[in-house]
């Protein structure tokens, strides 16, 4: 699985998760790899996450961490089953087609174990 972000200024960083995607991870991925993202492109505190309603999303460790940053950026409240208003599904659908258009193919990531 992976995990990324972007913004209108700048794509984020692209974390390769090797396991179900838990709170104890998703905590770990936005406080090593989205607080410096979200700092670099909106350095004056601005900048507005928008995440959907994955389990691991809503969990109370995860919740709590924001609230510690809220002073940083904020949270979009995210409507329930909304997948279509999830842009990020848009970009992953572009970049599977892209690597499947790939002459020659894109290797799995297993290939190179």
């Amino acid at each position: 699985m992976l995990w990324g972000t972007f913004s209108w200024t700048a794509l984020g960083p692209i974390v390769m998760v090797e396991e179900t995607m838990k709170a104890p991870n998703y905590v770990n991925i936005i406080a090593d790899q989205l607080h410096p993202y979200m700092a670099f492109v909106f350095p004056i505190g601005n900048g507005i996450l928008q995440q959907d309603n994955a389990p691991c999303h809503k969990a109370r460790i995860v919740l709590e961490w924001f609230e510690e940053h809220t002073d940083e950026f904020h949270l979009m409240s995210w409507p329930p089953n909304s997948p279509d208003l999830n842009p990020m599904e848009h970009i992953w659908d572009v970049m599977e087609w892209q690597l499947k258009a790939q002459t020659p193919p894109c290797p799995n990531i297993s290939n190179f174990a």
